[in-house]
């Protein structure tokens, strides 16, 4: 049973070593052409899927652009804050608006 894990395990890195290395940009891959990357994975499957995440894989996350919250942003967080007092002073001075 251990057996067939370890092997349903393997395989699925291997696929998603192949997805990778087709997926990324030709600009983005590091050291070698993409094509010789692809066949690196391909010819040696574990072996070759490690040199990829070791040597050939982007460093920086361009590909994928992840945006933080709102309210990670200081000058957003400092608009909220004035935002605030202005609206207490102007409930202290008695204005509607």
């Amino acid at each position: 049973m251990i057996r067939v894990l370890g092997i349903i395990i393997a395989v699925a890195f291997y696929i998603w070593f192949l997805i990778d290395v087709a997926q990324t940009p030709k600009s983005s891959v590091r050291n070698l052409p993409k094509g010789v990357w692809l066949l690196i994975v391909f010819v040696l499957p574990l072996i070759g899927g490690v040199l990829w995440l070791l040597a050939g894989r982007p460093r920086s996350t361009r590909r994928r652009k992840i945006t933080g919250a709102p309210d990670d942003d200081p000058k957003f967080l400092a608009k909220l804050a004035e935002d605030e007092w202005r609206r207490k002073m102007r409930e202290r001075r008695g204005e509607t608006n």
